[in-house]
């Protein structure tokens, strides 16, 4: 009798942490830089059913029909990890990354393990967000997050937008990054660390060819 009900306490545990990891998952946030998204110009909030062309007119050949609800994601060699840039259900985020913008078409990654590109039809040229805008509005609001395997050098706080200005702070252990305005490259932000010392000055949020080191830290 303990047995059979150990085994159904155990059974339930199971099922309910195997509902919550599922939904978890299918949260997409940035956690490292991704090289495949260089060429990227900035992110299109895409709708749950998205058809993917390989030129951009409906005569061309599709390459993907994507559909997703909160449960699923069609095809499922793609997912939610892959196709999006940003995936938050509660905040109505799907961001797909842009490389190229003409007429009404957009040039997404669809796939961002690869950099494999296709075309998808605009549906609202609002939805669309330069790299520049994104940050201005997101990480503004939400400060930034340093990623994972980001070089060492992005902790450095200097004085200028400038690799060889003086550095006069470093980035530690952050409870916020704040971000105030983007120049370029380089960001000016206000980060409290673990000391409660405020620290103020330029870091590098992105690299020359485009890899971005810090991003907005949505929640």
């Amino acid at each position: 009798m303990k047995n059979s009900l150990k085994n159904f306490i155990i059974s339930i545990f199971v099922i309910m942490f195997g509902i919550t990891s599922n939904v978890w998952a299918k949260d997409v946030i940035p956690v490292r830089p991704n090289i495949n998204q260089v060429q990227s110009i900035g992110l299109y909030q895409v709708g749950d059913d998205i058809t993917i062309y390989k030129e951009k007119h409906e005569d061309s050949q599709i390459l993907y029909r994507v559909r997703w609800d909160k449960n699923e994601f069609f095809p499922e060699e793609l997912g939610f990890d892959k196709f999006f840039v940003v995936f938050l259900e509660k905040k109505n985020l799907a961001l797909v990354a842009v490389v190229d913008y003409i007429d009404d078409w957009v040039e997404i990654i669809y796939d961002n393990t690869t950099g494999k590109t296709g075309w998808i039809k605009v549906d609202d040229p609002y939805k669309f967000m330069t790299w520049i805008n994104f940050y201005n509005v997101y990480g503004k609001k939400y400060g930034l997050n340093m990623l994972k395997g980001a070089p060492e050098t992005c902790k450095d706080i200097k004085a200028s937008t400038e690799d060889l200005s003086q550095t006069i702070s470093t980035i530690n252990y952050p409870k916020k990054i704040n971000l105030s305005v983007i120049r370029g490259n380089w960001a000016l932000v206000s980060v409290m660390d673990l000391d409660k010392t405020p620290k103020t000055g330029y870091v590098r949020w992105r690299s020359d060819n485009g890899v971005r080191y810090f991003f907005p830290a949505i929640k």
